[in-house]
């Protein structure tokens, strides 16, 4: 059965890991890291209950373990989630006027509800993609030369 109650995680915190969290979060993806391709079949010492978790989940908790591990913060947001400007903006590392002028010109999509735009997370993933994807292509014209040099004749003396 699966509960219809599910808070919006798009609107939860990052996490930030606290002191001394770091090495215990390495350990912990180090460990699990096996497990990933396999449901994981956990047992709560405090209780005596085993768990089953999938092993997408294991994937993710994995996958958030590394970045905690790095001293990143980390936030959990649904595909499905619409965002906010701000959290858009905040996702991406831009500038949230920077976010609206593209809003605007039409290079992401988003919907309005009264007067707040709304952009759906999996539109914000394709456009960070392309976004990533053409500053690396400037990146690569900026380091290679924009056209093959050619040799200047000598200048011919006249007689």
């Amino acid at each position: 059965m699966v509960a219809n109650n599910i808070s919006p995680l798009s609107t939860a915190e990052p996490v930030m890991p606290r002191d001394g969290e770091q090495p215990l979060a390495r350990e912990s993806s180090r460990r699990l890291s096996h497990f990933v391709k396999h449901n994981l079949r956990i047992r709560v010492a405090d209780n005596d209950e085993t768990i089953t978790l999938p092993a997408s989940a294991v994937r993710l908790l994995v996958d958030t373990l590394k970045h905690m591990a790095a001293g990143q913060s980390v936030m959990l947001v649904p595909i499905q989630s619409e965002l906010t400007t701000q959290e858009a903006a905040d996702l991406l590392g831009v500038s949230r006027p920077f976010l609206i002028k593209q809003l605007l010109d039409g290079r992401l999509a988003y919907r309005k509800v009264g007067t707040h735009r709304r952009i759906l997370f999996k539109d914000l993933m394709a456009y960070k993609q392309e976004f990533e994807a053409g500053r690396m292509k400037a990146m690569d014209d900026a380091a290679s030369p924009a056209t093959a040099v050619t040799s200047v004749p000598e200048p011919v003396a006249t007689y």
